[in-house]
């Protein structure tokens, strides 16, 4: 499971660690607000596009390959602009690192589901999205480190060679998992089985989590700075958000293998504390702020194990990377659409209706989640 978890760490700290220093790590090629917008957006892109069509591949020659051709891929990617500096291949570089996250994410998200029993998901999802959280926690800091050192190229050298170390890795540990016989599949079969509440609620409140997190890290900081903090108290914030998501999701994991708590349960618990979390943001001053990226954090660090658990626990074992995928191009969407959505709220009126107007569609996920379930029994 560790060259698993390693995987997760990669893409996490490869995604926020880039993106957090692209605008002040290379000058030449960052010539402008759009292009830093289109560097931003081309790794995103390539993940919407690509990560359905790579759970499928994943499935039909197995998750282990895909797993170790995504992550030579991302070291491939790496080292084209480690190597030498230029506008053109920064571009390839982020659209290759996206592209073989794409591959080896739903990969090492299948092989969590195929390598732990049914009474273990929870724990194992809750371990992966802790070393995920801990790398989108470490991305920012890190990489400002690294490019502060040794400018844009050290950042991505260092990627390069974390990607091939964990491919070493998963090649040695990580054992055979062969393809599951399957039955064949038409398109509407997929879309029935995508349409079905018991893939649509997970995969919603999983969205719902990255959207409300996502807006987090996003806009806690400005808020902040509204309310006069300082960037140490706003980065504090944040800092905040990632731990408690880090810390609870193994937790959340552990209690739904124990019975403890319901996976319905938890997605509407986690969905009304992001709720809180964007409520208690629209308050002014560092309370405010403090207690909006506590209960994200935690709200966010609820549902996430608990909604990979729920997809593994109903999904056909010779469909893992399928909806794995599909979640993830879910997840995708709500990373998008959260911070689209409050800043279009807060362009026409302000932040805090922003803020507002996402609490509200988190809090009414639970009501829609059962009426979903209903009808489908």
């Amino acid at each position: 499971m560790w060259p698993l978890y390693a995987a997760g760490f990669t893409t996490a700290f490869g995604a926020h660690g880039i993106a957090a220093n692209l605008g002040a790590g290379s000058a030449d090629a960052v010539t402008s607000l759009l292009v830093l917008g289109g560097l931003l957006a081309l790794y995103d892109g390539a993940e919407v596009v690509l990560k359905p069509l790579f759970g499928t591949i994943a499935d039909r020659i197995g998750a282990r390959p895909v797993l170790l051709g995504g992550l030579v891929a991302f070291a491939v990617a790496s080292a084209l602009y480690a190597l030498a500096d230029s506008p053109g291949r920064l571009w390839a570089a982020r659209l290759g690192q996206g592209a073989a996250a794409s591959a080896f994410s739903p990969a090492a998200s299948a092989l969590v589901a195929r390598l732990n029993p049914a009474a273990k998901q929870g724990r194992a999802f809750g371990s992966y999205g802790f070393y995920k959280s801990v790398g989108y926690t470490l991305g920012p800091l890190l990489g400002g480190v690294l490019v502060w050192a040794g400018g844009l190229r050290l950042l991505f050298t260092v990627l390069a060679v974390l990607g091939a170390a964990v491919a070493v890795w998963a090649l040695i540990a990580v054992p055979v998992v062969p393809p599951l016989p399957r039955a064949r599949q038409t398109l509407l079969d997929l879309a029935r089985r995508l349409a079905d509440p018991v893939f649509l609620v997970p995969t919603a409140a999983l969205a719902g989590a990255t959207a409300a997190l996502s807006v987090g890290v996003g806009f806690l900081p400005v808020s902040g700075k509204v309310a006069g903090l300082g960037t140490v108290a706003t980065g504090a914030a944040v800092s905040v958000l990632a731990a408690c998501a880090a810390v609870v999701q193994p937790r959340a994991g552990r209690a739904l293998d124990a019975g403890r708590i319901t996976v319905r349960g938890g997605l509407s618990a986690g969905l009304l504390l992001a709720a809180a979390g964007l409520g208690c943001a629209m308050l002014p001053g560092l309370a405010g702020v403090l207690l909006g990226a506590a209960l994200i954090g935690v709200g966010t660090g609820l549902i996430t194990p608990l909604g990979f658990a729920a997809l593994a626990a109903s999904t056909p074992r010779e469909r893992l990377g399928q909806t794995m995928g599909a979640a993830e191009l879910g997840r995708e969407l709500g990373d998008a659409g959260g911070p689209l959505l409050v800043a279009g709220v807060a362009a026409a009126a302000t932040l805090t209706y922003g803020y507002g107007v996402l609490a509200v569609l988190l809090a009414c996920g639970p009501v829609l989640a059962v009426g979903l379930l209903r009808s489908r029994r």
